[in-house]
C-alpha cells in the first residue's frame, strides 16, 4: 500500500511537471488530451497482441478511464497499430482516483505484452473532443493517418495547412481530417486522421470532377488542386501515410 502511494505522489509531481510548455499545443482549438500509442508487434505476435488488448478494452476500470480507441495497419508506415487513449487533462489522468484504478492492472497487463511488441512510441496530443472523435469512429471502418515533422518555425504555419486541407474536403463534400498536435513525447509534430466508411469511400475523391476541385482548393485558399501537396511539402522535413482498418 505504501509503495503504491509513494507511486501515486510521484505521478503527482510528474503531472506538474508535464503540463503543457509546447507552443505548438496551444494551435490545437479543442484541447481535449490523448495519448497517443504506435506499436510494432513483435514477428507473429500481432494477433496475441490485439487478443490482450481486446481482452484489457472488456475490463474499463483496468485502464482507469475510457478504453482506447485504436486500428490496425493496413498499407504505409512500419507500425502495426495506432491506440489512441483518452486523457482529457493531465490533471485528470493522474489524479489519485485514476492513477489508483490503473495500479492494479496495468503492471500486469505490461509483463504479458511485453514479448508481443517489438517497438513503441507515445506521444501526447491535443485533439478534438473525445465524443467528436468517438463519433466519427463509430461510423468508420477505414482510416487515413498522416504523421509530419515540420520544418524549423514551420509547425503553426503546417496546423494552418492543415486546417485548409479541411476547407477543401468540406467544400467537396468529403470527410475532414481529425488534427492531433503534440505537446510531449515523440518527435512528430501533429498527425491527422481520416475516417471512411470503407476503402471505396477513401477513394471516391478521385471521381470528383477537376474544376471543382480547382474551385474548393481556391476557395480553402490554396493556388490551385495541383498546388496543394507541393505547398505541404514546403512545411515538412517529414511525413509518414498509412492506411488502416478498424479492429472490432
Amino acid at each position: 500500500m505504501l509503495e503504491t502511494l509513494m507511486r501515486i505522489a510521484i505521478l503527482s509531481v510528474l503531472m506538474l511537471v508535464l503540463l503543457p510548455n509546447s507552443s505548438q499545443s496551444s494551435q490545437a482549438k479543442d484541447r481535449y488530451l490523448y495519448r497517443a500509442e504506435f506499436i510494432q508487434a513483435a514477428p507473429g505476435k500481432l494477433v496475441e497482441l490485439m487478443d490482450h488488448y481486446k481482452a484489457r478494452f472488456r475490463d474499463p476500470s483496468s485502464t482507469g478511464g475510457e478504453p482506447a480507441i485504436w486500428m490496425r495497419h493496413s498499407q504505409g508506415d512500419h507500425w502495426d497499430l495506432l491506440l489512441l487513449f483518452p486523457m482529457v487533462s493531465y490533471t485528470e489522468y493522474y489524479s489519485f482516483e485514476q492513477s489508483a484504478r490503473r495500479e492494479a492492472g496495468e503492471t500486469a497487463f505490461n509483463n504479458r505484452v511485453a514479448p508481443c511488441i517489438a517497438w513503441h512510441e507515445d506521444i501526447f496530443v491535443y485533439g478534438p473532443p473525445l465524443a467528436v472523435v468517438k463519433a466519427a469512429s463509430a461510423k468508420a471502418s477505414f482510416f487515413h493517418v498522416e504523421i509530419f515533422q515540420s520544418l524549423s518555425g514551420k509547425q503553426s504555419e503546417l496546423y494552418r495547412e492543415r486546417e485548409m486541407e479541411n476547407s477543401y474536403q468540406r467544400a467537396l463534400h468529403r470527410p475532414e481530417n481529425l488534427i492531433f498536435v503534440r505537446d510531449q513525447g515523440g518527435a512528430w509534430d501533429l498527425f491527422t486522421i481520416g475516417f471512411y466508411r470503407d476503402l471505396k469511400h477513401y477513394a471516391e475523391s478521385s471521381d470528383v470532377p477537376e474544376k471543382d476541385q480547382e474551385a474548393a482548393a481556391k476557395s480553402a485558399g490554396f493556388e490551385g488542386a495541383s498546388k496543394i501537396g507541393p505547398y505541404l511539402r514546403t512545411l515538412i522535413s517529414t511525413h509518414h501515410d498509412t492506411l488502416a482498418v478498424s479492429v472490432r
